[in-house]
């Protein structure tokens, strides 16, 4: 027997639950999801033959985890280095409009690893071997480009380090409401976070950019974060710097569903755009760590 697909899971609260006024719906769906949280990182991970080509039942398990917790682990084969199997795993999965960032390649496929070129990956965090803290991806984006889906696949581990945290919005939205729905009021606030304009000598010019941190899309909780304290600023409302202040600290903790996973080759992470991190990590130089990191403007679905 197959695992639940997406389309058939249903939500309770569905459309009302992040409505700070309507409580009965956000209990119910509180008490689903806190049902359905993963232990660990296992929970969530299917094996998988061949990614390019999904069986029914490893899809069909892929979208059951990706509806309960967001996210999926993969596990395949190592393989050659098919830059094109995360634009073909994510279609699988309703991940259709590939966002092709200033940095991404150019069929959209951002390589993540060690650079010291001049293009702008050089001495950009994500191109070196530093720790990047807690973010959603595109928090720098305006509205109309929300990074909705993310696929991030290991080619080469590092030598050591380079684990990556995984943590589910939706939980920490809980954690938050729960202690106080006026500081997720705060962080819904459309100025609530703003990223200033930035004008690389060889990147991409970028306006100033302000969103909230929480938002509704079709129905489904979107989180728009960043744990930089540089290039960022939150508004001055005492509120919203409290609200920001106690995220952060909700984050320097173990948060049931915090989950970590050092991805080894053919290994991957997909889904919706939840919160990561990364360690600082040591590199072989015979065999330097890469990752394809694909970002989409879609949520996965069944359909």
């Amino acid at each position: 027997m197959t695992a639940p697909s997406l389309r058939s899971i249903e939500t309770p609260g569905s459309g009302h639950a992040f409505d700070l006024d309507d409580d009965v719906a956000y209990r119910a769906w509180r008490g689903w999801k806190l049902q359905h949280r993963p232990a660990d990182a296992a929970a969530i991970t299917v094996d998988v033959v061949d990614p390019c080509a999904l069986s029914v039942g490893e899809r069909d398990l892929l979208l059951s985890h990706i509806a309960h917790a967001n996210m999926a682990l993969y596990r395949s084969p190592p393989g050659d280095d098919d830059r094109d199997m995360p634009r073909r795993l994510g279609a699988q999965l309703g991940l259709q409009r590939l966002d092709a960032n200033w940095l991404a390649d150019e069929d959209g496929i951002s390589s993540i690893q060690v650079s010291s070129a001049s293009d702008g990956r050089g001495g950009f965090i994500p191109y070196t071997q530093q720790a990047i803290r807690w973010h959603t991806d595109g928090y720098y984006h305006p509205s109309h480009r929300r990074i909705h889906g993310m696929l991030l696949h290991c080619v080469r581990p590092a030598a050591r380090g380079g684990v990556n945290r995984l943590l589910d919005p939706e939980l920490v939205y809980i954690a938050l409401r729960d202690e106080s729905p006026a500081l997720v009021r705060a962080l819904m606030r459309p100025d609530a976070m703003t990223i200033p304009a930035r004008q690389g000598d060889d990147g991409e010019a970028r306006a100033e950019q302000s969103g909230p941190v929480f938002s509704v899309d079709q129905g489904a909780l979107h989180m728009r974060y960043t744990a930089r304290t540089r290039s960022i600023e939150w508004h001055a409302d005492a509120l919203v710097q409290a609200a920001a202040a106690r995220l952060a600290d909700l984050l320097n903790t173990e948060l049931p569903g915090l989950l970590s996973v050092g991805l080894q080759a053919g290994m991957g992470v997909v889904g919706h755009n939840v919160l990561h991190d990364r360690s600082a990590f040591v590199d072989d130089p015979a065999q330097p760590r890469l990752l394809y990191r694909a970002r989409f403007l879609d949520r996965a679905t069944a359909a």
